[in-house]
């Protein structure tokens, strides 16, 4: 990079928030399923709107691409510089600020740099509740998880943060910033601009912060482990507990016992809440807000008839906070687990909640029919679709060997996802993992309209190019040269 644009970046920023020195970039380049090379020709890190505004218009000015990145966790490269000539990283780490609570209105207005643990933690000092809830929730930051349209285990009560966004404010490809911060339940004044970026990965403008909505604090909450003979058992469960709670079910996970057999193996302090091996799991929680102890007697009794009309084979009502805490420990490491027992193929897939039992067993034959012995462990959120079809080498053979059929076993499974009127990203995003299955699956429709409106929001392709719709779907509208 030319050393006249690093100093423009230096009087915008500050010098100490224009790194290029390899040790300081290095953890902004870190991409960590190690699918894609790493290079930034430097790494921003504004420290409010007026910067990143200030950034991304001196990028726009001199042909540099511009990269968003939270808290770098995601896993299909949406926040990836790849380019140390034309592409620099604008990280938001430095955009922490809690810019009010209402809690009248119940919402919470933040940077977009703000990690979602911190806003649950705000949110909880207000007598409130953030509901958003996911693994990396202590690193990840509110801006990715916009940018991703994050759900996570709670997405069956609350839906995704795309149901829990009131209003944005977002940096645009020219620089300019576009006020869409609102409180505002209720706004049919034209189009719901704010749902473009959502999703977006970054591809549209930056997400600079966000007014988010706010619960009431839940006073009763219940967690149950249960042991289920199948699938379509845990579909009919899942109906009969919503009613049996007042819909007061906020989580429902399905975990097959081989998860339960790795977390068991690789992960201290874990092990079959069960007496006995079964099949199939099911970890739910129930909340409500409302005061009493009837949730739990409620939810006893369901239990109980579910046992009655073998729905389930065992279950167990976690008596305090502890016992809770465990069982969700389990679920919670499944990915380490995988990771330790050794190589794996990942997908992240969703059907309706109906035809879940359907996917599983098509998907599951179709995968051992290619690769005989191949480990199936498939978990996730049973309540909204979301299921991690993730495959396990299979035990004599090498993980180098299975790591060669993942293009294979993806169309396989995505296939099978696709006829079932699925989607084949369904809370991870597309990145630049998934650009080809979005140009294999999508209608020709859906491509035209996604890149219809690219070129319109960002005319010269600088926004996280090559993330969701593919660089070379996207042509720049004229040659700026440096203007």
């Amino acid at each position: 990079m030319q050393a006249q644009v690093l100093e423009s970046f230096a009087v915008a920023l500050g010098q100490a928030n224009v790194l290029t020195e390899p040790d300081d970039m290095a953890a902004y380049l870190t991409e960590w399923r190690g699918h894609f090379a790493c290079a930034a020709a430097a790494v921003l890190r504004p420290g409010n709107t007026d910067e990143v505004a200030a950034a991304v218009a001196l990028c726009n000015t001199h042909g540099l691409a511009v990269i968003p990145q939270g808290g770098n966790t995601g896993l299909v490269g949406g926040a990836v510089a790849q380019s140390a000539q034309t592409q620099v990283v604008l990280s938001l780490d430095r955009m922490q600020r809690i810019r009010n609570v209402d809690t009248e209105n119940d919402s919470i207005t933040v940077d977009a740099g703000c990690i979602l643990a911190d806003v649950q933690a705000a949110a909880e000092q207000a007598g409130r509740l953030f509901p958003l809830s996911l693994a990396a929730e202590g690193s990840c930051r509110i801006g990715g998880n916009l940018a991703t349209n994050a759900g996570g285990v709670n997405v069956l009560r609350y839906g995704n943060i795309r149901d829990l966004c009131l209003g944005l404010e977002v940096a645009l490809a020219n620089g300019e910033v576009w006020q869409g911060l609102s409180g505002l339940r209720k706004d049919n004044s034209g189009y719901d601009l704010k749902q473009l970026f959502i999703g977006s990965e970054g591809s549209l403008g930056v997400i600079t912060a966000a007014t988010l909505k706010l619960f009431p604090r839940n006073q009763q909450s219940e967690t149950a482990w249960l042991a289920l003979p199948d699938p379509k058992a845990a579909i009919t469960l899942l109906n009969k507990l919503r009613h049996a709670t007042g819909d007061n079910l906020i989580a429902c996970e399905l975990i097959p016992q081989l998860a339960v057999d790795l977390v068991s193996r690789h992960i201290d302090g874990c092990r079959n809440p069960c007496d006995a091996e079964h099949p199939w799991h099911l970890l739910i929680e129930a909340a409500t807000p409302a005061r009493g102890e009837w949730l739990r007697a409620s939810l006893f009794d369901a239990i109980e008839q579910a046992m009655h009309d073998e729905l389930i084979s065992d279950g167990l009502l976690a008596d305090n906070l502890g016992q809770a805490q465990a069982f969700w420990r389990i679920r919670e490491n499944i990915p380490e687990a995988q990771v330790r027992e050794g190589a794996s193929i990942k997908h992240d897939v969703s059907v309706v909640v109906s035809r879940i039992p359907d996917f599983l067993q098509r998907a599951g034959a179709a995968v051992t029919r290619a690769v005989p012995g191949v480990r199936i462990c498939a978990f996730g959120h049973v309540g909204d679709g979301n299921l991690h079809f993730n495959l396990s080498q299979p035990e004599n053979e090498s993980g180098a060997a299975f790591m060669t059929r993942t293009a294979e076993l993806n169309q396989i499974v995505h296939d099978i996802v696709v006829d079932m009127h699925g989607s084949f990203a369904a809370e991870h995003g597309v990145g630049r993992l998934k650009t080809n299955a979005l140009q294999r699956y999508k209608s020709a429709q859906a491509l035209t309209l996604m890149q219809t409106l690219k070129k319109a929001i960002d005319p010269h392709a600088i926004m996280n190019p090559g993330a969701v719709v593919a660089a070379s779907s996207v042509t720049h509208t004229e040659d700026r040269g440096h203007e």
